[in-house]
């Protein structure tokens, strides 16, 4: 099968590329989308914790998710049947040691975040009916912070990219890819494909694509985060309480799907693989949620893991390989893919055709070199 652009990864990254490469290219450019597994979304995508919170990002990730609130909260006609956002709230939650830390965040999100306050601990406790006072001295508020549908925001990617004639393959792991004649020779599943530009959106994988393809890798780290699923306390309506997240990072939790969601925030480097939860990490998890606030954990419903991946900087790589004429690199996200994701496909979209960064992107100091995998091989 020949194409002009072959996607490499059908999650988030790779889904909201396809479909605004096919909203820029307008049927101009054939364009296919591979996944690896029998439905897109399996791994990272839809292990996420699904919130779309500005003051939890940094860098480039901060521009990208200012300028995909719009589309978020206003979405092309026919892209979701239901909200993409709805609102949650976030409090970051510190104790009278930890108040300079809660200062510090204020004053770096202040003059970018709508709402932003730094409240003190009694206003916090009255948001939230398991925090006491003797944990929480401040905190740092953003009621703006919205839970995203990841699963709405996936399929909508997916379904406009399909409407516009491209073609999502599952059950299509790569297996080889070599530049031959100019272009490339991508053997995934059972089909052979020719493309001229190849878009590394694997994830966790995509420094082993790049491996395939005969290149070293540009330091991508896996790194797996645990999560859990508690009963929520009896009596006690949760169902509005913001996200709880600690100043230092170290454990949030929120009210999901009737339950509570909490995690440790531990960022366990690992081989690309389909995470699982370590017994250690649940159990710091239920310790951290009861030295936090007055629950106490009776059982716990649900446990999972999901990959975050990085680079050493912390930033994106979104663009073509210096090394390697054609191939593109989607990857890094971090735990920011969900809610930076429709700005993020526009400027893949953008810089894969050569056009520059996108207007809106540029206005907020984006550029080129800032995410190009270039500014990572030294």
């Amino acid at each position: 099968m020949d194409c002009d652009f072959l996607i490499v990864g059908a999650g988030i990254a790779g889904a909201s590329a396809a479909y605004e490469l096919a909203s820029r290219t307008r049927g101009d450019a054939s364009i296919v989308l591979l996944e690896r597994e029998d439905s897109p979304g399996y791994h990272s995508t839809g292990r996420s914790a699904a919130l779309y919170a500005d003051s939890y990002t940094h860098g480039a990730f901060l521009h990208l998710a200012l300028a995909s609130r719009r589309f978020l909260d206003d979405p092309p006609a026919g892209f979701t049947d239901t909200p993409l956002l709805s609102p949650r709230g976030l409090l970051y939650v510190a104790r009278q040691d930890q108040r300079a830390k809660a200062e510090e965040i204020f004053a770096e999100y202040a003059d970018m975040v709508p709402g932003l306050r730094l409240i003190e601990g009694a206003e916090a406790v009255a948001m939230h009916g398991v925090l006491t006072t003797g944990q929480v001295a401040c905190a740092v508020h953003e009621p703006g912070a919205m839970d995203i549908d990841v699963h709405a925001l996936h399929q909508g990617f997916l379904g406009g990219f399909k409407a516009a004639g491209g073609i999502l393959a599952t059950s299509s792991e790569v297996r080889g890819l070599e530049r031959k004649a100019g272009r490339w020779r991508v053997t995934a599943g059972e089909t052979a494909y020719n493309a001229s530009t190849v878009v590394n959106a694997a994830g966790a994988w995509a420094d082993d694509l790049a491996g395939l393809a005969g290149l070293g890798p540009l330091g991508l780290v896996p790194k797996r985060r645990t999560a859990i699923n508690i009963d929520p306390p009896q009596g006690i309506d949760h169902a509005g309480w913001p996200m709880v997240c600690d100043v230092d990072e170290t454990l949030y939790f929120k009210p999901d799907a009737g339950q509570l969601m909490a995690s440790p925030l531990d960022e366990t480097p690992s081989a690309p693989c389909d995470a699982q939860p370590e017994e250690l990490d649940v159990a710091i998890a239920v310790e951290r949620i009861e030295k936090a606030t007055t629950l106490k954990v009776e059982r716990i419903v649900h446990k999972w893991a999901g990959l975050r991946s990085f680079f050493d900087d912390g930033e994106p790589a979104v663009g073509f390989d210096p090394r390697a004429e054609g191939l593109f690199w989607l990857a890094g996200q971090g735990g920011y893919g969900i809610m930076t994701s429709p700005a993020m496909g526009r400027l893949a979209a953008a810089l894969a055709t050569d056009a520059p960064v996108p207007g809106d992107l540029a206005e907020r100091g984006i550029t080129e070199a800032d995410v190009s995998p270039a500014r990572l091989l030294g």
